[in-house]
């Protein structure tokens, strides 16, 4: 199916969400998958890795999400050398608190020492002075929130990063968080089928707090032939990532998935969601799929 046809991304047909003190289109890169296999090492075509990240500005993207385990360090040297100076209007955000030990493989160090050092690579990677939004990437178990999120503080107050985001985040963790500084954003796993950061988006809308939805196209079984997904993917002449997408910007206001590809023409058809109108009744059917 070739799915719906690829527009430019506005203000107008995306929206717009205040991140910070950024106003941004509610349709971000998540710049992950333009890594080797496993998310490891150098991409297979490094010219296409490129293309796709000049690509996405082209068609009007203007957040860009990565960190510096996607690699490790790998992604950001891509945005680095495809789009470096960057324009006014682009946002990007990147993360520090996972490493890498092999594939699969993402243990978190959240010590505030650990934090720094990942900050200060991330300016150097980036060629920047000053990280727009910094996320810790995941809690540590070992470390206390407070810490991690402390040390974020630090290097924010020292003009080393501007605003703070925290991901993987539960709703306590964001209440600690909010303690001890400005957060304008949240980035947990959230798609059609895995809805279970639902509290921590509901409080991400009462505070006015950006929600960045991981792993958006996710769709599992309800994809499959005969599922909801499949049969309004059918009904549009559109993919099944299509109606994940415009599903996820139904959902809230709130919202600004950051659906990541290797392909400039995935990266099109990603884009192209945010001209899929669903009707009331598709949404219905879709909210109910998996409950």
């Amino acid at each position: 199916m070739p799915g719906i046809e690829t527009s430019q991304l506005t203000d107008a047909a995306a929206g717009t969400l205040e991140v910070g003190d950024r106003i941004v289109r509610r349709v971000g890169f998540g710049a992950m998958r333009l890594t080797g296999p496993g998310i490891l090492g150098p991409p297979e075509d490094h010219d296409e890795a490129i293309a796709v990240l000049r690509r996405a500005v082209e068609l009007g993207v203007n957040l860009i999400d990565t960190a510096d385990s996607y690699g490790p360090d790998v992604s950001e040297k891509l945005i680095a050398e495809a789009l470096h100076p960057y324009p006014n209007d682009l946002l990007i955000a990147t993360k520090g608190g996972l490493t890498r030990t092999g594939p699969g493989r993402w243990p978190p160090d959240g010590r505030p020492e650990h934090l720094r050092e990942a900050c200060e690579g991330s300016l150097r990677r980036l060629r920047l002075e000053r990280i727009e939004l910094y996320q810790l990437h995941r809690p540590d178990p070992k470390v206390p929130y407070e810490e991690s999120v402390g040390a974020l503080k630090q290097l924010q107050d020292e003009g080393k990063i501007l605003h703070i985001g925290i991901s993987n985040a539960s709703v306590d963790q964001l209440e600690t968080a909010r303690g001890i500084a400005e957060v304008v954003s949240v980035q947990n796993r959230f798609n059609v089928t895995d809805r279970s950061s639902d509290d921590v988006l509901e409080r991400c809308e009462e505070l006015g707090i950006a929600f960045f939805p991981w792993a958006p196209l996710a769709a599992g079984e309800l994809a499959g032939p005969g599922g909801p997904v499949d049969e309004i993917a059918e009904r549009h002449g559109a993919t099944a990532g299509q109606v994940a997408l415009a599903w996820l910007l139904r959902r809230s206001p709130m919202m600004l998935p950051i659906a990541g590809t290797s392909s400039v023409a995935h990266l099109e058809e990603n884009i192209a969601a945010v001209t899929l109108e669903l009707s009331d009744e598709e949404v219905v059917a879709l909210d109910s799929a998996a409950e």
